[in-house]
Order: C-alpha cells, then sequence, then structure tokens
C-alpha cells in the first residue's frame, strides 16, 4: 500500500531526534512516511557557541534557510500530502517559515510552540529590552544561566518540567549516555535576544492572518518553559487554526507524556491531518 503520505518532524531547543522515536514510529504505524532531522548547532550537528554545552545562534533566520532548503528537496523525495510536525522551538520556527511564506505544507502541527516566554504577564516587547542590555554586556555566547553544581539534581529538575512519564524521561537520558554529544545544556543570552527579536516578528500585524495553512496548536495551560496565553493569542489570530488544550496533567512535552495525554494529542492529530490533508485515494 502507498504511503499515506510524509511527516517531516522538527524537535526543540537542546533537543535530539532520538528521543522522539516512540512518537516517529507511532505515525509510521499509521502509514506515514516518517523523516526528522536536527537543527544545526544542537545534537550531533555541531555547535555555534565557543563550548559543548550553551546553545547559541546568531540569528533564527540560519535555521529558517536550512528548513526552507530541506523541505524543498525532501518534498521532492516523498509523497504527499506533506506534513510539518514540530516541537517547542521548532514549532516557533516552522510558524514563521510558513507566516513568511518560505514553505508551505498541506498541514502544519505545533506541539507547545514557542511563541512566547515566561512570565508571560510579561510583554514580550519588554523582555525583548531586557535581553538585549543583558546580552551586550558581556559575549553574547556566553551561558544565560549557570547549571547546577549538583549534577545528580538536574535530571529530577528537567522531568519535572517536561513529563509526568519517568519511563520517557529515562529513556532521554539513555540515549544521552549512549551519544554524549546529543546533549546540550542552557541557552546563551545571544539565543534569548533572538529568540525575543524573532517571537515578535511573528507578533507583527498581519503577519499570522496571512497564513493559508490548515494549522493544529497543541498546548498545555502548566507549561513552565514557553507562554500558553502566547499559544492561545496565536491560534485566535490564524484563518485556519484549531487548538487542543491540556492542564495540569500535561507538561511541556505532549507526545512524551504519560499515555492518556498522548492518546488524546495522537488522536487529536489523526483527526485534523485526516480533515484537513486526506490521503489522495481516499
Amino acid at each position: 500500500m502507498a504511503p499515506r503520505g510524509s511527516i517531516l518532524f522538527m524537535p526543540g531547543r537542546a533537543d535530539a531526534y532520538e528521543k522522539w522515536l516512540e512518537a516517529l514510529d507511532q505515525w509510521h504505524g499509521q502509514g506515514w512516511a516518517v523523516t526528522a532531522a536536527d537543527w544545526r548547532g544542537q545534537a550531533l550537528s555541531g555547535r555555534f557557541g565557543y563550548d559543548e554545552a550553551t546553545g547559541h545562534v546568531d540569528d533564527f533566520s540560519v535555521w529558517i534557510n536550512d528548513l526552507t532548503a530541506f523541505w524543498g528537496d525532501w518534498c521532492k523525495d516523498g509523497p504527499g500530502p506533506h506534513i510539518l510536525v514540530a516541537h517547542s522551538m521548532g514549532g516557533h520556527l516552522a510558524l514563521r517559515a510558513v507566516a513568511e511564506g518560505r514553505l508551505r505544507p498541506d498541514a502544519l502541527v505545533l506541539l507547545a510552540p514557542m511563541l512566547g516566554f515566561l512570565p508571560q504577564h510579561v510583554p514580550s516587547g519588554v523582555l525583548h529590552a531586557v535581553a538585549r542590555i543583558l546580552s551586550g554586556l558581556g559575549d553574547p555566547r556566553r551561558s544565560a544561566w549557570k547549571m547546577s553544581e549538583r549534577p545528580e539534581l538536574a535530571p529530577k529538575a528537567r522531568s519535572a518540567i517536561l513529563t509526568h512519564d519517568e519511563s520517557r524521561y529515562d529513556d532521554e537520558q539513555w540515549w544521552r549516555k549512549m551519544r554524549p554529544g546529543i546533549a546540550m545544556g542552557a541557552a546563551s543570552w545571544g539565543w534569548i535576544e533572538r529568540a525575543l527579536a524573532s517571537i515578535r516578528r511573528l507578533e507583527a500585524a498581519g503577519v499570522l492572518e496571512s497564513v493559508r495553512v490548515p494549522v493544529l496548536l497543541l498546548g498545555t495551560t502548566a507549561d513552565r518553559l514557553v507562554s500558553w496565553r502566547a499559544i492561545r493569542r496565536t491560534a485566535a489570530r490564524l484563518p485556519q487554526s484549531e487548538l487542543v488544550t491540556f492542564g495540569s496533567e500535561c507538561r511541556h512535552e505532549i507526545l512524551r507524556e504519560a499515555d492518556p495525554v498522548r492518546d488524546r494529542a495522537f488522536e487529536a492529530i489523526r483527526s485534523f491531518l485526516d480533515r484537513v490533508a486526506p490521503r489522495p485515494d481516499a
């Protein structure tokens, strides 16, 4: 049987495709041809900063250009419909690429997309002004926060932000042990400043309103990494959007959560794609 279509999955900041293999396999089991890629400067794709731990980029346009080039080649190699699924920072970059007309998937799925930072009651313009000052006080590649002086506490702290499911969190730790080069720590001040600059580009009047692609957004009100309010505002501005909302049962990594959350999320994605990007021979 011919594939249902093709899915390209793009992960988030400090992420690597290996930790998402369970989700990728689930889509493959549904008949999709599935591809995933790591962002340049992350995982085993080198670093932009001066050490192996800090995540840095001079400008998010680097990643927009990479995604645009990759998308063009990828679409030629796989059957349609062509679906872009992206998590967190990846979700921000995917939406910006679509909003700027750099690529046009048949549908776009955004998982806890990075469309605003915490504290979410502070406008992004204020956060950006502060980040510009702090980035300019020294080398913008320097780490924006210190890693814990007690490394044994770090996994528990990260798990409390990312997922309730300990086995899925342990799977990520296993991959980090098997492939130490994929690990990344804090973001640089330059990354934070450029992230906020990119977020403000999407917030500009008319940018999201011009998107003519069906978009499914999934977010949780309990997110401690990205702004839920920004996700909700974005969904309201997109002409063809649907929003799936989780609460305290769900942390940032929706597709790596406990089964009740994952099952609901995968069913929402399946239903959305069946409606907006049906199989060509259906």
